[in-house]
């Protein structure tokens, strides 16, 4: 399992914040910008622990304080995240829920300061979806946000994504409108758009809804490998794809959603586009070992 999807420059500010550098986080950042999505520079330093204990000190210091503060806005997200755990609602505690809100607020808090200081940045309504979705913004709200950010970049993809799971079942929405939304995306975005992605995460969160049984027969509908299809040949399949550390993320995911479809020709070819980088999401959706889910769908389909 290759980390980082391979990218050079997302490990390089990965150890950068793991060493309480901010001016090699701050150059990471500034070498690539908005209009060029950093967004997967930022998760990478809002995931990696213990920036939440020098962060404070960079936004006191920094004289143009919005990148330090959409820093510390996604690292309190993540940590808030890590707060709250990945079990289901019922398994949280009270305290873990008040750790949770808590550091949310305070994400939500500087990250507002950064859309000020920063009306043109897209990260800062991007990762206000994710703290929406935890503080429970309600549908208006967390579909303003996500406007936020398609008025500035149409077709972001992690703003794409967040906002399909806001409209999931698991989330208050339902199948009906996951799928309509992921549809509409991807037919509203040029050939080669990653957004095609957006079909095979419905069709994956679909199948995780159900029990076993109905989840196989759903995935090997033939309705289901032909919508995969469709937006396989959109996206990744195309011969404009676009280039970059989401189109391996998406391959990934089109490699799965095959693969439970028992499509297995597709499948070895998005199997192939991944040239053995594994990526955490969305193999942690069927295994807490990725590069055993990866390695284990890809031998069953002959890839």
């Amino acid at each position: 399992m290759q980390k980082d999807f391979g990218d050079p420059a997302v490990t390089r500010i990965r150890e950068a914040a793991e060493a309480a550098d901010w001016a090699g986080v701050r150059d990471g950042l500034t070498a690539h910008p908005e209009a060029a999505d950093r967004s997967w520079l930022l998760w990478a330093v809002g995931d990696t622990a213990g920036v939440e204990r020098w962060i404070h000190d960079a936004v006191e210091a920094e004289p143009d304080p919005a990148l330090p503060l959409l820093v510390a806005g996604a690292r309190y997200i993540s940590w808030g995240w890590e707060a709250r755990t990945g079990a289901r609602a019922a398994d949280v505690s009270r305290e873990q829920f008040e750790v949770f809100h808590e550091r949310l607020r305070q994400a939500e808090e500087w990250l507002y300061r950064a859309a000020e200081l920063e009306p043109s940045w897209v990260s800062p309504w991007h990762f206000l979806q994710v703290s929406g979705r935890g503080l429970q913004v309600g549908p208006v709200v967390a579909r303003r946000r996500f406007e936020a950010v398609v008025r500035r970049a149409p077709f972001h993809l992690r703003a794409h994504q967040q906002q399909l799971q806001q409209v999931c079942k698991k989330w208050g929405g339902s199948h009906e409108e996951m799928h309509a939304f992921a549809r509409g995306a991807m037919l509203a975005a040029p050939q080669g758009s990653p957004l095609g992605q957006l079909v095979a995460l419905a069709h994956i969160e679909h199948w995780l809804s159900l029990d076993d049984g109905p989840d196989g027969e759903y995935m090997r509908r033939p309705e289901t490998a032909a919508s995969l299809l469709e937006a396989a040949e959109r996206s990744v399949l195309h011969p404009d794809a676009e280039p970059g550390s989401g189109l391996v993320q998406v391959c990934n995911s089109f490699a799965l959603a095959f693969s439970l479809a028992g499509a297995k020709e597709p499948a070895r070819r998005c199997f192939e586009l991944t040239r053995d980088t594994v990526t955490e999401f969305p193999w942690n959706y069927v295994d807490a070992d990725p590069v055993a889910a990866y390695s284990r769908h890809r031998s069953s389909v002959g890839a």
